[in-house]
C-alpha cells in the first residue's frame, strides 16, 4: 500500500513539472502614474460627458507671458498655434514640440508708457493669411505668406476704430469684428461714439451692425444663421440672427453670467461642429448648448481669456489664460 502511494505521489510530481526548480514569477509592472491635471472640470449636465471625457486632463504647456489672448491654430507643416501677449506687444508662436518664439514683435511700433498696446484676436483669412486686431493702432492688419504686413481696415465714417478686439470670417469672405475700448488708456479715449459690432465686406465696405456695452468674443454658428457675441462689461452672451444681406437681427440673450461670483467675465469664444459654444467666462471655459444651457466648465489653474480648437482633427481645445497656455483633448471638433 505504501509503495502504491509513493508511485502516485511521483506521478503527480512529474505531471506538474516536478523534478526542477520552479520558474520565477515576474511581478506585474506598476501602472503608470496618472498625469496630474492643471485644473479642474465642473460637470453640470449629462450632455457634457459626451463632449469632454471623464478622464480628460488639462495640460499646462507654457508660461511667463504678460496676458495671453486671441489664439488660432495654423495649418502649416505640422501646424502651430499663434496667440497674443498683449502687454508684451507681440504675437507668440507655439509649436507642438514645445518651442516658443516671437511670430511678430513689436505689434505696436510707437511710444507708450503702459497699457494693453498689442494685438488681441487672431484668425486665418480665406487666402490663408494671418489677420489680427490691433489695440493701440485701432485697426485690423494682415501678415501674408511672404511676411509682409498690411492694413485690412482702420476707419469707419472718417474716424479710427476704438480698440478692435475679436473677429470671425463668414464663409462668403465677409469679416465680422468687435470694437470695445479695452485696449485704450481710458474709455474716454475712444474715437467712435459706441462700442460696435462691424462687418467688413469683401469689396471694402464697412457697416456698423450693432452696439453693446462691452462687445468682445465673436463667432458664427456652424450654419452661420446666428452670430454669438460676448459682452464682458454686462456679463452675458448674445445671439444675433444673421440676415440674408449679412446684417443682424435683434440681440437675443443666450446666457447671463453676471451674477456668478468667480473671477473672469465673458470674453473669447469658439463654436464646435454641434453648435455648442466654448466661451471663456467666470471661473473658466463655459460649454454652452445652442439653447443656452450651461453644460459644464473647464477650469485651468489660471482663468482663461480665449480659446481655439487645434491639431489636425480640431479636437484639442487650447486656452490662453493670463500668463500661461493650456490645452485639453475633447470629443468634438470645433472651428478655429
Amino acid at each position: 500500500m505504501q509503495r502504491l502511494c509513493l508511485v502516485a505521489i511521483l506521478a503527480v510530481a512529474v505531471s506538474c513539472g516536478g523534478g526542477g526548480d520552479p520558474e520565477p514569477v515576474e511581478e506585474a509592472a506598476a501602472p503608470p502614474e496618472p498625469t496630474p491635471s492643471a485644473g479642474t472640470i465642473e460637470r453640470l449636465d449629462p450632455a457634457f460627458d459626451a463632449l469632454v471625457s471623464t478622464d480628460a486632463v488639462i495640460e499646462h504647456l507654457a508660461d511667463g507671458f504678460g496676458f495671453t489672448e486671441g489664439p488660432v491654430w495654423v495649418d502649416d507643416g505640422d501646424g502651430f498655434l499663434l496667440f497674443s501677449d498683449i502687454p508684451g506687444n507681440r504675437i507668440v508662436k507655439w509649436e507642438p514640440d514645445g518651442t516658443v518664439s516671437d511670430f511678430l514683435a513689436p505689434v505696436f511700433e510707437g511710444e507708450y508708457e503702459s497699457g494693453l498696446v498689442g494685438s488681441n484676436g487672431i484668425t486665418v483669412d480665406p487666402a490663408g493669411d494671418i489677420v489680427f486686431t490691433e489695440h493701440f493702432n485701432g485697426r485690423l492688419s494682415r501678415i501674408a505668406a511672404d511676411g509682409s504686413r498690411s492694413v485690412v481696415v482702420d476707419t469707419f465714417e472718417g474716424g479710427r476704430f476704438n480698440s478692435p478686439n475679436d473677429l470671425d470670417y463668414h464663409s462668403d469672405g465677409t469679416l465680422y469684428f468687435t470694437d470695445p475700448p479695452y485696449g485704450l488708456p481710458t474709455p474716454d479715449d475712444r474715437a467712435q461714439d459706441v462700442n460696435g459690432i462691424y462687418r467688413l465686406a469683401p469689396d471694402g465696405e464697412v457697416t456698423r451692425l450693432a452696439d453693446q456695452e462691452g462687445p468682445n468674443g465673436i463667432a458664427f454658428a456652424p450654419d452661420e444663421s446666428r452670430l454669438y457675441v460676448a459682452d464682458s462689461a454686462a456679463g452675458f452672451w448674445n445671439a444675433y440672427g444673421v440676415e440674408a444681406d449679412g446684417t443682424l437681427g435683434e440681440a437675443e440673450l443666450l446666457l447671463d453670467a453676471s451674477g456668478v461670483d468667480e473671477p473672469g467675465a465673458p470674453d473669447g469664444l469658439k463654436v464646435d461642429a454641434q453648435g455648442n459654444l466654448w466661451a471663456t467666462g467666470p471661473g473658466g471655459v463655459w460649454v454652452i448648448a445652442p439653447d443656452g444651457r450651461h453644460l459644464g466648465t473647464i477650469k485651468p489653474t489660471e482663468v482663461p481669456a480665449n480659446v481655439a480648437f487645434g491639431d489636425d482633427d480640431r479636437r484639442t481645445l487650447y486656452m490662453t489664460a493670463r500668463t500661461g497656455l493650456y490645452r485639453i483633448r475633447v470629443n468634438v471638433a470645433g472651428d478655429q
